[in-house]
């Protein structure tokens, strides 16, 4: 097969649905590489499935994008709209957060009991989006341990040096961590 193969969008969404078959499946993974193709053909189908317009750049995990907004301006989004604020920020900040820390709360989520996480030594935090209550992240941690960022994307450098496509809205400074931002807001209203 050649490695410029072009995949259909048809296939792309039964990928995305679960319900492509054994033989298309098979040939997927013996195709050579990827084309890049297939990935703006990914956000294609991922746009279609949203209800809002702005533009898909980046899926982080089920139901939730990072989006090109208003000029200058990317977001994390959740599925039903509800809109994280900008993408450098931890978009876990702004959810509804679950905190299980006793050995009861723990085993309602985790079985059998020896997987059950330690009460005192670990905490499980689930994050909801405060829209549509989808969970969209689970941490198993140490008690006080800050919130895990577990992707600041560097989407200037993707786009422009592996999808050679490179983004409109191209800047120096999109690729830096702005969660300090709100935690600070967050100590200097406490005091």
């Amino acid at each position: 097969m050649s490695e410029q193969q072009s995949i259909s969008l048809d296939l792309i969404r039964q990928l995305v649905d679960g319900t492509i078959d054994d033989d298309n499946t098979e040939r997927l993974l013996k195709l050579p590489r990827k084309d890049k193709d297939r990935f703006f053909g990914y956000l294609t189908v991922l746009q279609e499935r949203v209800p809002w317009d702005e533009r898909i750049l980046l899926r982080l995990g089920d139901k939730l994008y990072i989006v090109a907004g208003a000029p200058g301006e990317r977001t994390v989004k959740c599925e039903c709209g509800h809109d994280f604020g900008d993408y450098r920020r931890n978009w876990k900040l702004g959810c509804r957060i679950r905190t299980r820390k006793t050995l009861a709360e723990m085993a309602q989520v985790y079985d059998p009991a020896p997987a059950v996480p330690e009460p005192g030594w670990q905490e499980i935090r689930e994050f909801f989006c405060p829209s549509c209550a989808t969970q969209h992240a689970v941490e198993v941690v140490a008690p006080g341990y800050p919130i895990v960022f577990e992707m600041l994307p560097d989407l200037d450098r993707f786009y422009r040096e592996y999808l050679g496509r490179p983004l409109e809205d191209e800047r120096d400074d999109w690729y830096e961590d702005h969660s300090a931002a709100i935690t600070g807001q967050w100590a200097q209203q406490a005091s």
